[in-house]
């Protein structure tokens, strides 16, 4: 599998740490229209209800991807997953998916939700791939850079 901008490994998985907040803001800023600051990525790293994993490059430890999650009882929703824009397709958003499905489980949760802009293939298709399923929709959840708003798929999937 390919990683990075040469033949490399899959990436390092490693916990999030508050200190790689500012790079995470700037892969928010590369995949959404209205990204989240440094101090609001930081303050959920923070929190202790948050589950994060960031994928560093194997051979720099630069940060190249991150998800977050939050864990609410019995359940996790994914509020984020970012990935470095010349690496998608390379495999670091199914590491980052694999990461919180596991850290899901080892917190106990019985289930994860995430919303998806409808818009977005190539997210649908990993989550798919992973056994997540359609239970709803939020019609224009996403504002987009030009004003126009998107619908969000609300997906689920139950965890053994």
């Amino acid at each position: 599998m390919l990683f990075g901008l040469g033949k490399s490994p899959i990436p390092v998985i490693r916990p999030l740490r508050p200190d790689k907040a500012a790079d995470c803001a700037r892969l928010h800023a590369a995949d959404f229209a209205h990204p989240w600051s440094a101090h609001e990525i930081a303050a959920l790293i923070a929190r202790s209800a948050t589950l994060g994993a960031a994928a560093l490059d194997p051979a720099s430890g630069e940060l190249r991807g991150f998800v977050l999650s939050r864990l609410a009882a019995d359940e996790v929703e994914i509020l984020t997953i970012a990935v470095e824009p010349a690496l998608r397709g390379r495999g670091v958003g199914r590491a980052l998916l694999a990461e919180a499905l596991r850290q899901a489980a080892n917190a106990g949760a019985k289930s994860m939700f995430l919303e998806v802009d409808e818009n977005n293939s190539a997210a649908l298709a990993l989550y798919t791939r992973f056994a997540f399923v359609k239970v709803g929709e939020r019609v224009g959840y996403y504002r987009r850079k030009d004003g126009s708003r998107a619908t969000a798929v609300v997906m689920r999937k139950t965890l053994a």
